[in-house]
């Protein structure tokens, strides 16, 4: 009787015994046998059983093979079950991954993933995210332990950057200085040292779309102003040369005080136009394929020489500047580093630039500041430099604690409201599942690092060959890395500490001084669980506030599915931010950040607070001052001041604007408005659903 099978897909095509006995045969050869005929006479009984079963109709493809594992299991052949079964098992894994994966792909065909706002919406963008698809269903399915796999496909932490899981790191604070003295190749040549300050600014951004290739997370310079000061001298004394030859050549002679003001007129402008390039190219030079600019920070502040004082200054007149319509350049990010006895008081030397950073940051977001006294900072004198998000690199139990040719090298977050909900108001319970997933996260950064170590300095064109990290110096091309990888950082991250308080105590912290106390509570026991790892496995271990740009919305949808919709946790489509007070809840400024502080010294792997304000405070830089007092005196590392920034991209006017005409020119649909999304900013079509829906949340926390 002729049979035929109908396949997953609807499709009737005709049976084919023979395919049975292939795959019979191919599991008991996995286990042992080798007689074919015993495969053959296997099959013969599947065909009886089906043929009575099904008279001629067509028959599932799962009920063949159902009925396969029956008479297998039935005639005594366990172990080749056994070994079919697995093999369908995998089989299955494979075609479902393949379906997943077809379905993402033709999401992504669609519109670029928004899961990162730096990322466009270009084919180059596309085709990455759809390599990222790919790399992700690897890891998850053929080289991750089922475990971790499970507990981020579950969501109780999430794997950052997974994508990239066995390939690279994550950021570096790029010893510039170095890099610049000495000249460099980046696959096409060698760079020699520069001459003068247009060069050395234009080196500046191509050396971070270089390690942009080589890494997927931020790249920054940890000084910036002293780094680039070197050129502004050979700047004067390049200027004053020509000035004098100039005077030579034409007759003329002119006095010392006269030339002198000359030359420090033109070294001024070329300083101006070399930070303008510099800010122009880290908006415009694409890396990663062309799928988006660097994540670029830069730290400024603290060279209180003629040279560094000059940089700082003209990089943020051109970023106060804008790009060509007066548009908020996204990028570098720019730490201003405040210091007593350099910077913060009246009578400090560089008093005035941060005078002048507060004024940019009052119309442009950025400057960030970060504080060189904070208790967990100051003994490092002028060296903590942040980055991008948040990210802080400083202590190190394999070498010197330094924070340049340094970076981390992956992070997990934990989904700390998912625990909270799940001990049910049971303290003990919960503490129990945190430090169980704790260790279970510290476990899968090891088996990353693992990986990660075993890689070699060829791997990493720019990054390794030209020693960018500490101790590669002496790596040859085929060594591993793990001499020059084991100074980066393993951060444990923890998103929703608000949410979590409210399962625990009824109230976040930001209601209740009981719920702060337990906040504070749970996130310094993560620090010392970091600082344990740290000691046990001789690794840099350390406590980050996630960020949680794309994580957030991910983390809520999950619990919700799961425990339904819970008031003041799983009741909106984002988890808060690290251990913010709820974005959507009204609180006075001071009060905030006064809550916040204590929390910036146990995340060394990194933290940041905010406060938001109506609008631009352009014209109350006093309140703006008091704020950026507030967060010092609040022993905060790293914090800035959020604002709405609409800019209509055809004439410039830059303002709150509430609807989509501009009130300037009266252009329609033309309005950019910028926001920051975690540490970074971009434009809020960029920004995911989740995030977006928390910034419509935001609530002011001064009123000007």
């Amino acid at each position: 009787m002729l049979m035929s099978i109908l396949k997953r897909d609807g499709r009737e095509v005709a049976f084919d015994d023979k395919k049975i006995t292939d795959a019979i045969f191919r599991a008991a050869k996995s286990v042992g046998g080798e007689d074919r005929q015993t495969a053959m006479e296997v099959t013969l009984g599947v065909l009886k059983l089906l043929s009575a079963k099904y008279n001629g109709q067509a028959i599932p493809v799962e009920d063949i093979q159902d009925t396969v594992e029956k008479v297998l299991i039935e005639r005594g052949h366990a172990k080749t079950a056994k070994a079919y079964i697995l093999y369908r098992a995998q089989r299955t894994n494979i075609r479902e991954t393949r379906s997943e994966m077809m379905d993402a792909v033709q999401e992504v065909l669609k519109e670029t993933s928004r899961e990162n706002a730096n990322v466009g919406n270009s084919p180059s963008a596309k085709v990455l995210q759809i390599s990222e698809l790919a790399s992700k269903e690897y890891y998850l399915k053929r080289a991750i332990p089922e475990k971790f796999t499970k507990a981020h496909l579950e969501g109780n932490f999430y794997i950052h950057d997974l994508g990239w899981y066995g390939k690279t790191m994550t950021c570096l604070q790029i010893p510039l200085a170095d890099l610049l003295k000495k000249g460099f190749n980046n696959g096409h040549g060698y760079i020699r040292s520069p001459k003068g300050i247009k060069t050395a600014g234009a080196l500046a951004a191509i050396i971070l779309q270089s390690n942009q290739n080589d890494q997927h997370g931020g790249q920054s310079y940890a000084y910036f102003d002293r780094d680039l000061g070197v050129y502004v001298e050979l700047e004067f004394i390049k200027q004053e040369q020509k000035i004098r030859a100039g005077l030579k050549n034409l007759g003329l002679e002119a006095d010392e005080e006269k030339i002198q003001s000359l030359v420090h007129e033109r070294v001024e402008d070329e300083v101006f136009q070399a930070m303008e390039g510099f800010v122009y190219n880290l908006n415009t030079m694409h890396s990663r394929a062309g799928a988006q600019v660097p994540f670029s920070s830069i730290n400024i502040g603290t060279d209180t020489s003629r040279e560094g004082r000059m940089i700082t200054k003209n990089l943020l007149k051109a970023y106060e500047r804008g790009l060509g319509k007066g548009e908020a350049p996204m990028f570098p990010n720019i730490c201003f580093k405040v210091k007593e006895g350099i910077n913060y008081e009246p009578e400090d030397p560089n008093y005035d630039l941060f005078k002048l950073s507060m004024k940019v940051a009052c119309k442009r977001l950025f400057p960030n500041f970060s504080f060189q006294d904070a208790s967990y900072n100051a003994p490092y004198g002028e060296d903590v430099a942040y980055m991008g998000c948040r990210t802080r690199v400083m202590a190190n139990t394999n070498g010197p604690e330094v924070t340049e040719k340094r970076g981390n090298l992956s992070f997990t977050t934990i989904n700390l409201p998912r625990l909270g909900i799940k001990a049910n108001g049971d303290l003990s319970k919960f503490w129990k599942s945190l430090d169980e997933m704790i260790e279970l996260t510290i476990e899968q950064l090891l088996h990353r690092y693992e990986i990660q170590k075993k890689l070699r300095v060829k791997d990493f064109p720019f990054l390794m060959g030209q020693k960018l990290y500490l101790d590669s110096e002496e790596l040859e091309q085929d060594d591993f890395i793990e001499n020059a990888i084991k100074h980066g950082t393993l951060s444990i991250g923890f998103i929703g500490l608000a949410e979590t308080l409210v399962a625990l105590n009824g109230k976040h912290h930001g209601e209740s001084s009981e719920s702060q106390a337990l906040g504070l509570s749970i996130i310094s026991h993560m620090r010392r669980k970091c600082d344990e790892a740290t000691q046990k496995y001789s690794l840099n271990f350390s406590l980050v506030a996630t960020p949680a740009e794309g994580l957030s919305g991910k983390f809520t949808k999950l619990d919700e599915s799961l425990f339904g919709e819970i008031e003041g946790i799983t009741d909106k489509d984002w988890y808060t931010n690290s251990f913010h007070v709820p974005v959507d809840y009204k609180i006075d400024a001071f009060e905030k950040i006064n809550i916040e502080g204590p929390y910036h010294r146990f995340c060394n792997g990194g933290h940041i607070s905010y406060v938001e304000l109506p609008s631009a405070p352009q014209h109350n830089l006093e309140a703006f001052e008091a704020l950026i007092n507030a967060m010092y005196e609040a022993d905060m590392g790293y914090a800035a001041v959020n604002f709405p920034v609409d800019i209509c991209t055809e004439c410039g006017f830059n303002g709150v604007i509430d609807t989509n005409v501009c009130p300037a020119c009266g252009s329609d649909g033309k309005i950019s408005r910028v926001r920051r999304i975690t540490g970074y900013l971009s434009t809020l079509e960029m920004f995911n659903d989740a995030k977006k829906s928390e910034e419509s949340n935001r609530k002011n926390h001064m009123e000007l």
